[in-house]
């Protein structure tokens, strides 16, 4: 007898079943993957980090597919269904396929002596991980939610643990410093088992953490690096690890400035664990050739430029800045802007101000989200002004700022739509509403 019907009624469930959005801690977690019997036989990466997870993921698995395994792939969270959060040899799985781990997880927790609660991201995460586990699978790999040390993903011991960044973000949970943070998501690494960190400036926190639990910790410009072609401008690169080098790769299909660094951080992970999922030169091509990931500097085909950028923190604005300043001249930059009020609002805007003209600031339908009103006080605090050439506009949801912002702007404008998952899902959505 089914619990739910379907894998909607389950997640409408999971919002409200548990009392705290997010709870940090893993006892709760731990007895139901013990209850679950859950255990891989195959290599476990872990990624986690402040911003590049959802790309070095993809990387990850791209390269891993092409080499002929048969890979599982978890990212949080998803733009327009869940089932993205679940990949299995690079396809979503369906809800047909969810739905029996769904009812194991369910069947696990009422198991146990005291049944315990679960938080939305434990109770799907368990379903994602059961699901992969009865496929056989030859890798999986598991994007951390937040932080790292005590994140639901890691109940389970990686094989390899990626950190990618370490930037401030979730300081209410995770601490209000980059010492703080670095702490936690090195609680990610396993003694003995290769750590890879590609932020350039690691804090010490996790350099020390690494090395007090005896983890195999892979520095970037230590341990590995990247490395142009001369004279081939920005065609080419050269991957260098601690014994492999990979030379005359291609840029990664994924656009903007911080992908080498991603792709460095997958190819040291693939050094490293060489002996149990080994690649071929031809293997990472093919991957960097055909890696996807919808909503990272995404520049839709087409007049006037669209962009998605699901960047909501400093830290990911910087890099969109620099993303948007290589891109050309265009007339007038349109952005859809909408975020969470806990986010350094102040910080993002600093970093994108002298790349956008005109600002069309959205509400979203999340408690936690900041309003449109307190988007443009923010803006206003920056110096923005209302003229021929710089405006603010208020909308009531991503869809109808962008609709507003299309018909403002020339076929040889752009329109930047970024801030939050929910800014991107919604005008995603609303375009996809509007192809049938």
């Amino acid at each position: 007898m089914s619990t739910f019907p379907t894998l909607d009624a389950w997640l409408t469930h999971l919002e409200t079943a548990h009392p705290v959005g997010i709870d940090m801690g893993l006892a709760r977690i731990t007895q139901v993957k013990e209850a679950l019997n859950l255990q891989f036989e195959c290599p476990i990466f872990t990624v986690g980090g402040t911003n590049g997870k959802g790309s070095t993921c993809a990387i990850l698995e791209t390269i891993l597919l092409k080499a002929g395994y048969h890979v599982g792939c978890h990212t949080s969270p998803h733009l327009l269904a869940f089932n993205e959060r679940a990949r299995i040899d690079g396809e979503q799985a369906s809800d047909a396929d969810l739905l029996p781990h769904f009812e194991a997880v369910e069947a696990a927790r009422n198991a146990l002596p005291t049944p315990v609660s679960l938080t939305y991201f434990e109770f799907t995460t368990l379903a994602i991980m059961h699901l992969f586990a009865s496929r056989g699978l030859d890798a999986v790999i598991f994007e951390v939610g937040l932080g790292g040390r005590l994140d639901a993903v890691n109940v389970l011991d990686a094989d390899c643990a990626i950190v990618t960044s370490i930037d401030l973000d979730h300081t209410e949970y995770l601490g209000d410093t980059r010492e703080k943070i670095g702490f936690e998501k090195a609680g990610i690494f396993r003694a003995g088992k290769p750590a890879i960190c590609s932020d350039p400036l690691p804090p010490q926190t996790l350099i020390d953490h690494a090395e007090s639990i005896g983890a195999d910790l892979w520095l970037f410009g230590r341990d590995f690096r990247f490395e142009g072609s001369p004279g081939s401008e920005r065609q080419q690169w050269s991957y260098v690890g601690r014994a492999q080098r990979r030379s005359a790769l291609a840029y990664p299909a994924l656009r903007g400035a911080n992908q080498l660094i991603n792709t460095s951080a997958a190819l040291a992970a693939l050094e490293a664990m060489r002996d149990r999922v080994p690649v071929s030169a031809q293997d990472i091509r093919l991957g960097l050739a055909n890696v996807e990931l919808p909503g990272r500097f995404q520049v839709l085909p087409g007049k006037p430029a669209i962009i998605f950028d699901v960047g909501h923190n400093p830290h990911a604005a910087a890099v969109l800045g620099q993303n948007l300043g290589s891109m050309g001249y265009f007339p007038y930059t349109y952005a859809v802007f909408g975020a969470m009020r806990d986010k350094d609002i102040a910080g993002v805007i600093g970093h994108l101000k002298g790349e956008i003209d005109h600002w069309c600031v959205t509400d979203l339908p999340l408690p936690r989200a900041a309003s449109a009103q307190q988007l443009e006080d923010a803006l206003r605090e920056a110096g923005v002004e209302d003229s021929a050439d710089s405006s603010i506009t208020h909308y009531e949801s991503p869809a109808a700022a962008f609709q507003d912002a299309l018909k403002r702007a020339t076929e040889n404008d752009r329109i930047i739509v970024f801030g939050s998952f929910l800014t991107v899902a919604g005008v995603m959505a609303w375009r996809k509403s509007q192809q049938h």
